[in-house]
């Protein structure tokens, strides 16, 4: 399983929102490029990104802070927020970012969902942010009236390379995985799903191996490590390959050390 660490980026900042809330932003660094190295240097598999900027406002806005931690980086990244039309998902992907991630438009306009797809092949994510289980969207503002389990399996059939799903009111709360609604969803889509929302410690990881068999084959984290609560490197060695073998035995830092 692979251990994703996260990097939320509002203003330039690397911020943890509380369940999605812009008026609850806590900030951890001013630079997250030193914070993708420190991530990276732990032996994870990817990064995941997301422009907080542009996800309330529909277009991107860290595209600088992006390229910044791609090249900084030599492992895949990935970036959601904002990304609604194909010329911000070819922005983001001219960046060097591996996979684009798309949440509003699939509730909004999931034939252009498809068309991304077809244009870029093996690289569109689709995000998504639930409460009680409908969708969440523009940047988690709104709620529509469309179950996650449904969205999913028509995202599938479109042909996405993955699915995340975030329920958002565990996101940045530390109260662990929503592990029912994770398998629901999980459950016969034929992709990979990625858990986000709620890690507290290395004990909701380990829960989230159940799920493998059903397809939970990632997990985000985000405000877990910036508090220590999860030692990134430890997560790594317990559930994932990563690149853990080249992680020197006395990095399990966490990032406030």
């Amino acid at each position: 399983m692979d251990v994703i660490p996260a990097i939320d980026l509002l203003d330039g900042k690397c911020v943890r929102l509380y369940q999605g809330d812009y008026q609850r932003a806590q900030v951890f660094s001013d630079n997250p490029v030193e914070v993708a190295r420190q991530w990276a240097d732990q032996g994870v598999a990817r990064l995941h990104v997301v422009d907080l900027n542009g996800a309330k406002t529909g277009n991107t806005r860290q595209s600088g802070a992006i390229a910044a931690i791609v090249q900084a980086v030599a492992i895949p990244v990935q970036v959601g927020g904002g990304l609604r039309e194909a010329e911000s998902v070819a922005q983001v992907l001219a960046l060097g970012v591996e996979r684009a991630i798309v949440g509003t438009i699939a509730v909004e306009q999931p034939e252009r969902v498809r068309e991304l797809c077809q244009q870029f092949p093996g690289q569109i994510v689709v995000g998504i942010d639930a409460r009680n289980g409908k969708v969440a969207t523009r940047g988690w503002l709104e709620t529509s009236e469309v179950s996650a389990t449904t969205l999913a399996e028509e995202m599938a059939n479109l042909g996405v390379a993955a699915i995340i799903y975030t329920d958002i009111y565990r996101d940045g709360t530390l109260s662990g995985p929503n592990l029912p609604a994770l398998r629901e969803l999980a459950s016969n889509l034929g992709i990979p799903v990625i858990a986000s929302g709620g890690i507290s410690s290395l004990s909701d990881v380990l829960s989230l191996l159940a799920l493998e068999p059903v397809g939970v084959t990632g997990v985000i984290i985000g405000r877990a490590l910036y508090t220590g609560n999860v030692i990134l490197c430890e997560a790594v060695r317990a559930v994932g390959p990563g690149r853990w073998q080249d992680v020197p035995p006395d990095l399990g830092t966490s990032f406030l050390a």
